[in-house]
């Protein structure tokens, strides 16, 4: 199964000594069933910064993956209660990067869903702050058209 869908998404990164920055971006994606899990993927835009980014999020039950590919490559694990490492390459050198998940919810069906993450991020093992997403996803209306990936 694979299907476009609208994927709506709310984000806020908050970070020591600062005022939180919240983002939320509409935007069109596809959804697909994998053996036991969803992998749900869309196209960045200059609103987030990543403009020619391909962003992938894998749910697989107690765990969702999200991974970048263009410009900034990267892979976050997110499992909650649990802390993942992984290296966020930028065009001017590559992070050690860790993800603390306080919590996960991801209920994604083949009519769409919700996943939430509330994680703290430590770069080169020093807390830089706490971030939280929601993402919803929806099914495309018919006859809008193909969404190119």
């Amino acid at each position: 199964m694979e299907k476009e869908v609208v994927i709506s998404i709310k984000g806020m990164q908050q970070y020591e000594g600062a005022l939180p920055d919240a983002v939320e971006l509409v935007t069109a994606g596809r959804l697909a069933r994998d053996g036991t899990g969803y992998t749900l993927s869309y196209q960045e835009s200059e609103l987030t910064g990543l403009d020619g980014t391909l962003t992938t999020i894998q749910v697989d039950g107690e765990q969702v993956t999200l991974m970048r590919v263009g410009e900034f490559n990267s892979q976050l694990v997110f499992q909650e209660g649990r802390r993942h490492l992984s290296v966020y390459n930028t065009p001017y050198g590559a992070m050690s990067v860790g993800v603390n998940t306080r919590h996960l919810l991801a209920e994604l069906s083949d009519r769409g869903g919700d996943i939430e993450v509330d994680y703290f991020i430590e770069i080169d093992h020093a807390l830089a702050g706490r971030n939280v997403f929601r993402i919803s996803v929806k099914e495309a209306e018919k006859g809008l058209g193909s969404l190119k990936q």
